[in-house]
């Protein structure tokens, strides 16, 4: 008698991340000039607002360490907003069908694309902090005060790279997603990463000081050079958590009405 053949074993939740981690990072290796790209740019703008506009600006010569955290999350954005053409071009490709067709969760896809873009921008942010060093960023922060700044930052890129993966999968296309990931990074230039809020006009004023980039910015500029924080960490951390939570409840719901998903 023939035994019926029995179905594949699903692969475990950790596996099955961690190939499509490990997938998105090769890709990321492979892509050198958007690496090198996402790592230069932040550091040529530090280099311009520090050494072209920082005299007017700021003229006792401390600006790099006013600008720095702003950097840092521009930094930030700019190497989360690949993710929307990443998963974009996923979605569009037709690998997600042969995907689907496989005993894994598909929607590890997307998980894969976004801690990767986590790992790829932490590395960044550690380049961008010691070029910052090099030209004259002078941190205040004790080892606690490190960590915290590394949480917030973590955090936050966690947030807006999966606000990006949720673009990249409402996109019709990647250049669209492109499109709509370059809009956003206009938010730190509404914030207080370049300037004080307060030397805005008013009804600007009111919208840096009240959109979520800027209490990220002014809690890692409080943890590593001793601005007062007061209350902006809270605010920072529940505006990180809120995009954290919209972002992940609108990509798994996209996924499942794009690509069917388990």
């Amino acid at each position: 008698m023939i035994n019926p053949i029995e179905p594949a074993r699903p692969a475990s939740f950790g596996v099955t991340n961690a190939i499509f981690i490990g997938r998105s990072i090769r890709h990321s290796l492979r892509n050198t000039e958007a690496l090198i790209m996402a790592i230069m740019l932040p550091v040529m703008l530090m280099l311009l607002f520090t050494y072209v506009f920082g005299g007017a600006l700021q003229q006792d010569g401390h600006y790099v360490d006013y600008v720095v955290p702003g950097i840092i999350l521009l930094c930030a954005g700019f190497g989360s907003s690949s993710t929307a053409v990443d998963v974009s071009q996923d979605m569009t490709n037709g690998i997600i069908e042969r995907f689907r067709t496989m005993p894994i969760n598909s929607m590890s896809v997307v998980t894969g694309h976004v801690v990767a873009s986590l790992i790829r921008n932490l590395t960044a942010t550690g380049v961008v902090i010691s070029v910052a060093l090099l030209v004259g960023f002078r941190p205040s922060a004790g080892v606690p005060e490190w960590i915290a700044a590394i949480g917030i930052i973590s955090l936050f890129i966690l947030a807006f790279t999966w606000l990006f993966a949720a673009l990249g999968l409402v996109a019709g296309s990647p250049s669209a997603a492109s499109s709509y990931g370059f809009a956003l990074l206009f938010l730190p230039y509404l914030s207080s990463a370049f300037v004080p809020t307060s030397t805005m006009p008013k009804w600007l004023q009111g919208i840096a000081d009240n959109q979520p980039i800027t209490p990220v910015i002014e809690t890692i500029r409080g943890l590593l050079t001793g601005t007062p924080i007061h209350d902006r960490a809270w605010w920072a951390i529940g505006w990180c958590l809120l995009i954290l939570a919209i972002s992940l409840t609108w990509s798994i719901l996209s996924f499942r009405r794009k690509a069917g998903a388990r």
